[in-house]
C-alpha cells in the first residue's frame, strides 16, 4: 500500500525554521518525483518545491526561493522540506506528493501541480507562522 506521512509542522515565530519530512511506504521514494504543495486557506493550490526523479534537479517557486530546500533521503525512504525565516505569508497546509510517471522538468511539475493533482499524496500538515 502506497502511503505518504507528513511531520514536522507546527507553529513558529516570522524569522524562525521548521522542517517538514513526509516518510514513504509501499515504494521506492528513489524512483519518483517528487513534490511539496501548500494551500492557504481561499487560496489556490501552489506548488512549493519539486525533484525530478530523472537527474535531481530541484525547483523552488519564487515565493520561497532561497529560504526553502527540498531533499530526499532514498536510504530513510523520506522526503524534507527545510524551511528557513518563515514568514506570515507561508502559513498554509503542506502536502507531500509522489509521481512515478513524471519525467519531466521540475518547474513544470511544479506548475502543473497547481491545477492538477496526480500521483500520491499525504494528508497535509498545517504550518502556522504567527508572531
Amino acid at each position: 500500500q502506497v502511503q505518504l506521512v507528513e511531520s514536522g509542522g507546527g507553529l513558529v515565530q516570522p524569522g524562525g525554521s521548521l522542517r517538514l519530512s513526509c516518510a514513504a511506504s509501499g515504494f521506492s521514494l528513489e524512483t519518483y518525483a517528487i513534490a511539496w504543495v501548500r494551500q492557504a486557506p481561499g487560496k489556490g493550490r501552489e506548488g512549493v518545491s519539486c525533484i525530478t526523479k530523472s537527474d535531481g534537479s530541484s525547483y523552488y517557486s519564487d515565493s520561497v526561493k532561497g529560504r526553502f530546500t527540498i531533499s530526499r533521503d532514498n536510504a530513510a525512504n523520506t522526503m524534507y522540506l527545510q524551511m528557513d525565516n518563515l514568514k506570515p505569508a507561508d502559513t498554509a497546509v503542506y502536502y507531500c506528493g509522489a509521481m512515478p510517471t513524471w519525467d519531466g522538468p521540475a518547474q513544470t511539475l511544479c506548475v502543473t501541480l497547481r491545477s492538477l493533482a496526480f500521483g500520491s499524496w499525504g494528508r497535509g500538515i498545517q504550518v502556522t507562522v504567527s508572531p
